[in-house]
Order: C-alpha cells, then structure tokens, then sequence
C-alpha cells in the first residue's frame, strides 16, 4: 500500500516495529521514484502514536490520509484463551487503530478534509471456530470504522474498513494447508485502497467491504 501511494506522488510516513522492514519498504520506493518517511513504532503504545503523528506533522504539516493496517494473529478457543495474548491482539488490532486515528481526526476534522482506512479481515465478518481473539478483534474494527464515519462525516472526513480474505503475507504465507495461487495478495489490498481514495469527496462506500477470492484458498478443502 505504501508503495501504491508512492507511485501516485502521494508522500508520506509509514511506520512498523521492525526498523530492517520499514528500510527495505523505503529503499524499494525510492529506487522506483518515490518519496517516503520511517518511524519506528508500535501503535499499540500510546507514546509511540504521539510520536509518529508529531513527526509527521512537523515533517508535512497535516495528515491527509490514514490507514491503519498494523496486525497480528491469535488462535485459540475462548474457553482456554490465553489471556496475555488476548490483551496482546487487541492492543495492536483495535487499540492501535483507535489511537492513530484519535490523534489524526481533530486535524482533519479542522480542515473538513481527510480519508482513513481500515485495514480488517474476512474474520470481522465470518465466525470461524478457534479463530475468536482475532476475530473479535476484527469485528470490532469493524465497528469502530462505521463509528468514526457518523461522527465524522459532517466534517467531510470518509472512513473506509476492507475486509480482506486469505492474504499472502508474512504473516500467513507458511500456513500449513493454503495454496498461494488461491489467495490474494497485497497488491490486491494496494488497488482497492486506491479506488476508495480516488472517488468523488461526497461518495460514501458502505463498511465493510469484503474482497476475496472465488476459489477456496484451502488445498484440503
């Protein structure tokens, strides 16, 4: 996504945990003519999210745009959910995109101008047994998407949440079972983000929406 911006002249920060990915990101967008800002940063932390917005700011002067698209996974039933990973998913599923967003909407509310997307899951949507922490997790994005764009809209500001299926990323592509040539991949994500940035400032697209594949992306399935 951050790549797909890029290549559309937007500029930009994007920001992650792990400083070796967010050079690599940065190296590939500048080879290719782009420009991109890092932060190292966890979202999920409160002081972190502060730091990433104000270094933005004082970079760029205002924050136009926003997707919130860090994640992670948690299996487990909830009758034996582990309760630290339980807190661990939704500090970083839900918490994380509540406090990005917290901190751009005031700007964006004074200019009557901005877009944040939400990037969720086919598990806010479904509800697959084992799946409960990162479901909820999702399904409550889902949630808080559809909040920010009521209490936001007047102010001109749209709020998108995509609910994407099975992903090829590094986070599922070692997944026992899956057949990649089944799955999405990010560019898939990438294009629709653009779509949704690109219309008309009065076109509202309803939340969620769910983009997968047509073929099981299960092999055993």
């Amino acid at each position: 996504m951050a790549k797909a911006l890029a290549a559309a002249a937007v500029t930009g920060v994007t920001c992650g945990r792990r400083e070796a990915s967010l050079a690599r990101v940065a190296d590939e967008i500048r080879a290719a003519g782009g420009s991109i800002h890092t932060v190292a940063a966890d979202v999920s932390h409160e002081a972190d999210v502060r730091h990433v917005v104000e270094a933005t700011l004082e970079r760029f002067g205002a924050v136009h745009i926003l997707v919130n698209n860090a994640g992670i996974g948690g299996w487990g039933e909830l009758h034996s959910y582990d309760v630290g990973q339980w807190d661990k998913v939704m500090a970083v599923n839900l918490r994380g995109p509540f406090l990005m967003s917290r901190a751009v909407l005031p700007g964006m509310r004074d200019r009557r101008e901005g877009h944040i997307i939400n990037i969720s899951s086919e598990s806010g949507i479904e509800y697959y047994e084992g799946d409960s922490g990162y479901g909820l997790s999702k399904h409550s994005l889902n949630a808080l998407g559809e909040y920010m764009q009521r209490e936001n809209q007047s102010y001109n500001v749209r709020v998108n949440t995509i609910c994407p299926g099975m992903v090829v990323t590094e986070m599922s592509q070692a997944t026992p079972g899956l057949n990649h040539d089944r799955c999405l991949y990010p560019d898939d994500i990438a294009d629709l983000v653009m779509w949704l940035l690109t219309r008309r400032a009065n076109i509202k697209i309803g939340t969620p929406i769910l983009i997968q594949t047509m073929l099981n992306p299960w092999e055993n399935s």
